[in-house]
């Protein structure tokens, strides 16, 4: 199964603070942003803590009711094994801590190659599709 998620060290994330890039806050509604989406290339969603899982609430939303299909990027406390729900929600990169290796990431989705159910990105269970 091909993965979406692009994973990023903490020095190639930039924040070069370009219009094109919003900083959603972990508490915003997205259903409230009075902002042209269309205009916006990539939301930041940050997670404070690992404990804290609204920005997952918030990508699903980006994605699913608003459409949003530029870059959703995961910021913040970042862990491996958070990486495959983050994907399954509508992230497309996160970034993770410093220190943290990035083929720890790939044993993760090996682990968890594929879902019966459908998510914010497939939206068709498995069993309603070609890999079936």
């Amino acid at each position: 199964m091909k993965r979406n998620l692009r994973i990023l060290s903490s020095e190639e994330h930039v924040d070069d603070g370009s219009p094109a890039v919003l900083q959603l806050p972990n508490d915003a509604d997205p259903l409230a942003i009075e902002v042209n989406l269309q205009d916006i290339e990539r939301i930041d969603l940050n997670f404070p803590k690992f404990t804290d899982g609204r920005a997952y609430s918030q990508a699903f939303l980006l994605r699913r009711r608003l459409g949003f299909t530029g870059d959703l990027r995961a910021t913040g406390d970042v862990l491996v094994d958070q990486l495959v729900q983050m994907e399954r929600t509508g992230f497309s990169s996160a970034v993770l801590r410093e220190g943290v290796d990035a083929s720890d990431a790939q044993r993760q989705f090996d682990r968890y190659a594929s879902f019966y159910q459908g998510d914010a990105v497939k939206t068709a269970p498995h069993f309603a599709t070609d890999e079936a």
